[in-house]
């Protein structure tokens, strides 16, 4: 295991600033998840850590020493691909003994971590397989039991589960959280998933532009975004945004509920919500439509999430009811700057 830390690190691709100033302390045994749109800078930041770029400027340090001038293989750093990258003729087993070949390793010490690494993920009996023969879901563990294998100090993951359907991502993303509890290796997990990012990550990195935007814990910053490209991105549904006397106020949507059916709270902000659709989930329903306060000529869309025994018989389309949001649930924002206010 191993620390990591890069200070102001700048790449740049001709005019293009892929990566621009970015400060990152990763600390031993974290899990910690890179979270941003195509384009944001977390896919060229991860393989500039892992030595596959150069940086324009900056300083990228593992375990507390200087990294820029060390080549990949000698940084200790094993790479989970979206692609997973199999080789196609070889094995289960070839593949992920494969890094352990290219060490020369002893056939008897190989064997031997092959075999724990594919009992921790499950996929002893699938060995003899070729990639063709094998799930999604399968090839996935086989790519991170190849990774497992090199006992690396760093694991970096680009989005690897975006090949799979959503109940195996389900699934897979629980084997990542068991992985990472029974091995401590420092993980850097980049995806633009934000129910991974929430539901992974111990601290998230959310990167716009080539920085980062905002980084801490996922609830904190679900809770408390610094500004609106962070409120909109964060979260699964993101914070709906209405503006009000010349401000944006964000509150997410299991906090808008209709008059008087919301947990108790002596102080809360009364709207009106115009319903224009209503979709039932089964445990929950979804309740769009747009808040007549808002002060824009074209309103964003507002969203309310609310327990099915609120809404059956209560709420209909193209009906205009008094939602309320307890004030402890409100983000003020500037307009302007989309910076925080309060």
């Amino acid at each position: 295991m191993a620390t990591l830390e890069t200070r102001d690190l700048h790449i740049h691709f001709g005019s293009v600033r892929a990566v621009d100033g970015v400060d990152l302390d990763v600390k031993d045994g974290e899990f910690i998840v890179l979270l941003g749109a195509s384009g944001s800078g977390k896919t060229t930041l991860m393989r500039t850590i892992a030595g596959l770029e150069k940086p324009t400027s900056g300083e990228v340090y593992i375990g507390g020493r200087l990294a820029n001038r060390l080549p990949p293989k000698t940084r200790n750093i094993a790479m989970v691909f979206q692609s997973y990258a199999l080789y196609p003729h070889k094995s289960a087993y070839k593949n992920i003994a494969f890094p352990l070949e290219a060490l020369r390793m002893p056939a008897d010490k190989i064997r031997a971590r092959v075999t724990w690494a594919a009992d921790l993920l499950g996929i002893a009996h699938l060995l003899d397989r070729r990639p063709r023969a094998l799930s999604g879901g399968e090839r996935q563990r086989v790519a991170l039991a190849r990774a497992l294998v090199r006992q690396p100090a760093i694991f970096l993951m680009d989005e690897p589960l975006s090949n799979l359907d959503a109940k195996l991502r389900h699934t897979a993303r629980r084997e990542l959280k068991r992985l990472h509890r029974e091995t401590g290796v420092t993980t850097i997990y980049v995806t633009h998933d934000q129910v991974e990012a929430m539901g992974l990550g111990e601290r998230v990195a959310v990167m716009n532009g080539g920085r980062i935007e905002q980084i801490g814990e996922p609830l904190d910053i679900y809770r408390n975004p610094v500004n609106t490209f962070v409120a909109q991105f964060m979260g699964s549904p993101p914070m709906n945004l209405v503006l009000r006397n010349g401000t944006l106020i964000g509150f997410h949507a299991e906090d808008f509920f209709p008059l008087g059916r919301g947990p108790a709270s002596e102080d809360r902000e009364q709207m009106t919500f115009r319903v224009v659709q209503v979709e039932e989930l089964g445990n929950e329903v979804l309740v769009y439509g747009y808040v007549g306060e808002d002060e824009r000529d074209e309103p964003p869309e507002v969203l309310a999430t609310l327990p099915t025994g609120l809404v059956k018989g209560h709420i209909d389309e193209g009906s205009a009811y008094t939602f309320e949001v307890p004030r402890h649930a409100i983000r003020r924002f500037d307009p302007a700057t989309g910076l925080r206010k309060d």
